[in-house]
């Protein structure tokens, strides 16, 4: 996990400041389940053992956390990249978590701990951001993190102790990831194809080469959990000199973000550059090439009652495949009925909602 401020070389100096942390608070007391704890709490029996912040003895927050009054849209998955240490036991999930907390308040200059919650390599799960986990128990709403650029109050993110380049991570932590989402997922109805990795949003390593390419798996175990089909969202590759529809969305969805720009389809210096300034903006790659990392962050879900030049977006995609609506750019009951309609077509969940998986069909 890193921030715009900590990247790339930075990984290397917040690995071993972090891993200083951890031996600081080796040998802690082991820490037992209160009452109160997830483990105890009937109304968390059907998720994983989680500890709490007042359980691992965390720290206030600097200042208040602030909880949205809204369900996150995906969760994305990190490494800590730190040592992959055969310290498996809870002590040690309880250091890491103290260690994370310290490292991003200190020297991140954070308010809390970025993550909602940390999974050790032992299998322990640790609320990081404190009310994470009363929000996850209740399921309709979520704490503003500071793990990901760009997504951190429409995103769960979840931290796995270790460095996953060359290495796997240990059979229980993953599969404790695997129920930790599957949970997270349920309590928030969440689609398991909208579990991503920290790379597909910024420019990072993060969760390390071996964990992301364990992710399509990750997807297929928590959707034989919940349910629903497990296929990620493609995206195109749009750059300069390029002409159509495509570019004429990747415009659209560019003024909605605030860009000055005429969406005509052409795409030339002005679009090059928007996208650039976007890209510098959110924590992605800068070269002006319109692909993952920034389709991930520009198509966010639509829903009746929105509008804007996403919507118009929308609304002409639909009418070239079909489904004729007013690029009037309110997203009203028509325009939810054209939705549901192309989303049949497509065999995606007939919700209306255009979300990432909607949006890049449309993009096709």
């Amino acid at each position: 996990m890193t921030t715009p401020a900590v990247r790339s070389a930075a990984a290397l100096r917040r690995r071993t400041l972090l891993g200083g942390a951890l031996s600081l608070t080796a040998g802690l007391p082991a820490v037992v389940l209160s009452a109160g704890s997830a483990a105890a709490d009937g109304s968390a029996a059907a998720g994983p053992s989680v500890l709490g912040c007042e359980e691992w003895g965390a720290r206030p927050p600097k200042s208040p956390v602030k909880v949205l009054a809204a369900r996150p849209q995906r969760i994305i998955v990190h490494h800590t990249a730190t040592a992959n240490l055969a310290e498996f036991g809870q002590n040690r999930a309880v250091a890491l978590a103290r260690a994370m907390q310290t490292y991003q308040m200190d020297t991140g200059g954070w308010i809390d701990t970025g993550q909602h919650f940390t999974l050790s390599r032992g299998a322990f799960v640790t609320e990081g951001r404190h009310e994470s986990l009363a929000a996850l128990r209740d399921g309709d709403r979520m704490v503003e993190g500071a793990h990901c650029s760009g997504q951190n109050t429409v995103a769960i993110g979840i931290e796995n102790e270790g460095t996953y380049t060359s290495e796997v991570p240990p059979a229980e932590q993953y599969a404790a990831l695997v129920a930790l989402c599957a949970h997270i997922c349920r309590q928030y109805g969440i689609r398991p194809y909208q579990i991503y990795g920290h790379r597909d949003f910024n420019s990072t390593q993060c969760p390390g080469d071996r964990l992301y390419a364990l992710l399509p798996q990750l997807r297929a175990d928590v959707a034989a959990v919940t349910g629903g089909d497990p296929t990620a969202p493609q995206w195109p590759l749009v750059r300069r000199g390029e002409v159509g529809e495509r570019v004429r969305v990747l415009q659209c969805l560019l003024v909605q973000r605030g860009a000055v720009l005429t969406p005509d389809g052409a795409f030339g210096p002005a679009t090059e550059e928007a996208v650039r300034a976007f890209q510098k903006l959110i924590g992605a790659g800068v070269d002006g090439v319109a692909g993952g990392q920034t389709w991930n962050q520009l198509c966010a879900p639509l829903a009746e009652g929105a509008v804007g030049e996403a919507v118009k977006a929308v609304q002409s995609r639909l009418s070239a495949y079909g489904f004729p609506t007013s690029a009037d750019g309110v997203f009203g009951p028509g325009t939810r009925d054209r939705v549901v309609g192309f989303q049949a077509a497509r065999s995606l969940p007939q919700d209306g909602v255009v979300d990432a998986r909607t949006w890049s069909r449309l993009l096709v």
